[in-house]
């Protein structure tokens, strides 16, 4: 009789053992929301540190802002009526100097501010502050920026009834958000300003944008864009301080000088006199200085230990690191662009904007513009500041809300290889033009008014600027020979 067969035993994940090489690696998960609500002060805190101190950080930020929002998201409405289109986007133009609650911007300022809150703090929230129609606003409403820090993360309670208070955020039986608890007071403030210091006071949710990116499902708060660099940050900016500071130190000495010691030290009386005194011998160090020492001491050259031909590439691989967890383009965060060509860079700049219009049309369009835009669009009609009666708006609101967002246009390497390639795909009906002129950061409609307006000018004054007199862009090159993305020269391939 054969022997029985050992039991199969399945073949295991490596990643799931608990083997030396994975001891350090948590295998439990926890929730988002516990997580924020454990660490989000402190991760809140040192990103907003590191955004101020450290200059890669800081870099990264301005990246992040100006590619998210750089001078504007902008609306074009997409009413049919030419007229009513125009009344529309006037009436907005004139708004959109006012919206500032605290009158320090225009709203493409306070997108930018949105923009470097979400890459500090992970979040920004938006109050709706109504004005009264004698105020003057071309539109009786103003936006208020408040920071994370407004919001409690430790306002827990539970409400009864299925209703909860969850880091300041009040949701109602079915898990919708009713409320934002805000403090009266930022509570990190130096000054207190008598009970208001440690009141709250409950905003209806309808009053409130809160953006942020969620990285979780059910993720209630958000978190730093920061959050994946700040420890690698935190010990770069704290080596590269001691690396700063070993090199002026050594900076400071130069060569000691000494004579031959007697057989009786004359001063040394004077020194334990001076010593108990409480008077110190100490030198005080200057660059390159030559200093006397007492006898019987050696001449010793200062030989300060270097750093070594690793600090670069050192440095290099922990920045590319950092530039990776802040989600920008390393020659973007540091300004070097001694290992980049035009191949590399616009490469990374094509996968970076990928990333950036995602959180555009996400986050800025979705949870801000287009909000912003209905609430303008009701009190517009509601004031008369745009010539549409209730009614009709009531009837048709779709049709007034209705807006396509145009997004800063990106600047590219080579201009005149994008151009033509937009042409290109004009030409062949692969692109509409109108997508080219949006992509530039235009109005179509507009830019296309423009046009008619400069060629009717140049008609009554008898001026032509046609192609035909435009002076050539570049040399022609010899048709046997391409030049590559690296300026080398490739043979004509054969027929």
């Amino acid at each position: 009789m054969a022997a029985p067969s050992a039991p199969l035993r399945p073949q295991a994940f490596d990643a799931g053992k608990s083997a030396r090489r994975l001891r350090g690696v948590p295998n439990t998960t926890v929730a988002i929301n516990s997580l924020i609500r454990t660490y989000g002060r402190s991760v809140l805190a040192r990103s907003r540190y590191l955004a101020a101190n450290n200059p890669y950080t800081a870099a990264a930020k301005k990246t992040f802002v100006s590619a998210l929002v750089g001078s504007g998201i902008k609306p074009s409405s997409l009413v049919k009526d030419a007229a009513l289109k125009a009344a529309i986007q006037e009436a907005w133009l004139d708004w959109t100097d006012e919206t500032d609650a605290d009158g320090r911007t225009d709203l493409y300022g306070q997108q930018a501010l949105i923009a470097a809150e979400m890459f500090e703090a992970g979040e920004c929230f938006v109050r709706l502050r109504p004005r009264r129609v004698e105020d003057g606003l071309t539109v009786p409403f103003q936006l208020q920026l408040l920071p994370a820090e407004m919001l409690d993360l430790a306002d827990n309670r539970d409400l009864g009834f299925g209703r909860k208070v969850e880091m300041g955020v009040e949701f109602d039986a079915i898990g919708k958000p009713v409320a934002y608890h805000f403090w009266r007071q930022h509570p990190g403030a130096d000054q207190r300003f008598g009970i208001y210091a440690s009141l709250k006071t409950r905003v209806p949710a309808e009053e409130v944008f809160h953006l942020f990116e969620s990285i979780k499902v059910g993720q209630i708060r958000g978190i730093p864009h920061t959050i994946s660099a700040i420890v690698t940050a935190a010990i770069m900016d704290a080596y590269d301080d001691a690396e700063l500071e070993r090199k002026r130190t050594a900076a400071l000495f130069g060569a000691f000088i000494t004579t031959q010691a007697p057989e009786e030290d004359p001063l040394a009386e004077a020194a334990a006199a001076a010593e108990t005194a409480g008077v110190s011998g100490g030198i005080a160090l200057e660059p390159g200085a030559t200093v006397d020492l007492d006898p019987g001491q050696d001449v010793k050259f200062a030989e300060p230990a270097d750093v070594g031909g690793s600090y670069e590439a050192f440095q290099y691989r922990n920045l590319l690191r950092m530039a990776a967890g802040f989600g920008v383009p390393y020659a973007a965060m540091t300004g070097d662009l001694r290992q980049t060509s035009y191949g590399s860079i616009r490469a990374g700049l094509v996968e970076f904007r990928r990333r950036i219009e995602a959180m555009q049309h996400s986050v800025m369009v979705f949870q801000f513009c287009r909000p912003v835009w209905q609430r303008f669009i009701r009190e517009a009609v509601l004031t008369s500041a745009i010539p549409v009666s209730p009614s009709v708006f009531l009837a048709g609101m779709r049709n007034f809300w209705r807006v396509k967002w145009i997004t800063p246009k990106w600047e590219w390497i080579d201009p005149l290889k994008d151009r033509q390639a937009e042409k290109l795909a004009v030409d062949s009906g692969f692109k509409a033009r109108s997508d080219v002129i949006e992509a530039e950061g235009y109005d179509p409609e507009e830019t296309d008014a423009r046009i008619a307006a400069d060629m009717e000018r140049e008609k009554k004054l008898g001026r032509s600027f046609g192609p035909s007199q435009a002076a050539p862009t570049s040399p022609s090159k010899p048709v046997d020979a391409v030049e590559d993305d690296d300026d080398e020269k490739l043979p004509k391939e054969p027929a």
